[in-house]
């Protein structure tokens, strides 16, 4: 490719990933290989929103290793886990313990299905010296309002003075986790109607009351009960990672930014990860375009977001030939 004297020719590449097929460094590494076969240097970085893949995006940030935990399943069957610790920084993913994916579709039970093992996770860190734990809350299984969590986390002593910093996607409040999340959990209306009651009794015993509080509903109101109980700070997840690992001075250096997630539609537009990328490049003036596995927001919703081009792709081999398509218009 010729290049300008002056102008960037890299191309910063930061998907999310595409949930439940591909993870962000995948993406990421098919969409790099696409730009760098058409002769685009390309700067790799897969991001999150703190659902799945902020252990591995975060990772890097925090120079960190990963170690393994002997923990529970939302039923309380033993499972081995991951997180990440670096110097005195730990990274938990409560879907590694508590998360849909532990649980098959036949015996999934909403009323059932506890935090413990999250707990557990986030007292593993801390046990291994964390005295900041990052903890992303997407994918959950639950809808305990925290209470398994806070109960593993008392059995094992406390955190002794360290933080939780809860990263999270989501705005809905406490009351409401239930009724918004609990479907795709399994919970059929009644259910929802009887986790609602609970939530709402656990609310009124906790030390401070999460209700109305935006965030608080993540994960089935697990950020709630962390918030309330043990002062935890709740983060906006894609802000939190984008700053963490360097995106703006990368994406001031780039020529283009090729984003991605699995599916682009409305939710996209409400601070999901493409979204806050998409401003962010809007407002440095650099061109942004996505690569999403399905596309189902319309023409006037991409403008909203100011995508300058929109490729669907699902698997490895056809991101980066969409990948290599795009290369013609960057």
């Amino acid at each position: 490719m010729p290049t300008i004297p002056g102008v960037p020719t890299t191309v910063l590449v930061a998907p999310d990933s595409f949930k439940g097929t591909l993870s962000a460094a995948a993406v990421a590494e098919a969409i790099g290989r696409g730009l760098q076969d058409a002769g685009r240097p390309v700067d790799l970085c897969p991001v999150a929103d703190g659902g799945e893949g902020t252990l591995e995006a975060l990772l890097p940030a925090i120079e960190g290793e990963l170690r393994t935990a002997n923990v529970s399943d939302p039923l309380r069957r033993p499972i081995e886990a991951a997180f990440a610790l670096g110097d005195g920084v730990a990274v938990v993913e409560m879907a590694a313990a508590s998360g849909l994916g532990l649980v098959d579709p036949g015996e999934r039970d909403p009323v059932a299905a506890t935090t413990y093992g999250t707990g557990e996770l986030i007292m593993a860190a801390v046990q291994a010296g964390a005295d900041v734990v990052h903890l992303g809350v997407g994918g959950s299984a639950t809808t305990d309002g925290g209470a398994g969590a806070l109960e593993a986390i008392r059995d094992a002593g406390g955190l002794g003075g360290a933080r939780i910093l809860v990263l999270t996607d989501v705005r809905t409040p406490f009351e409401h986790a239930a009724r918004v999340f609990g479907p795709q959990k399994g919970a059929d209306p009644d259910a929802v109607a009887r986790l609602t009651r609970r939530l709402n009794s656990q609310a009124r015993r906790f030390r401070r009351d999460p209700r109305g509080v935006p965030m608080t509903g993540a994960a089935g109101g697990l950020s709630g009960g962390l918030w309330a109980e043990l002062g935890a700070e709740l983060l906006p997840g894609a802000q939190f990672v984008l700053d963490a690992v360097d995106f703006d001075r990368r994406m001031r250096a780039a020529r283009a930014v090729v984003t991605g997630e699995g599916k682009l539609d409305q939710q996209s537009l409400a601070g999901k990860l493409v979204s806050e990328i998409s401003t962010r490049a809007r407002q440095a003036g650099v061109p942004c375009h996505a690569i999403v596995g399905t596309r189902e927001l319309d023409s006037f919703g991409v403008r909203m977001l100011d995508l300058q081009a929109v490729l669907e792709a699902s698997t490895p081999r056809q991101i980066s030939a969409a990948a290599r398509r795009l290369s013609d218009v960057l």
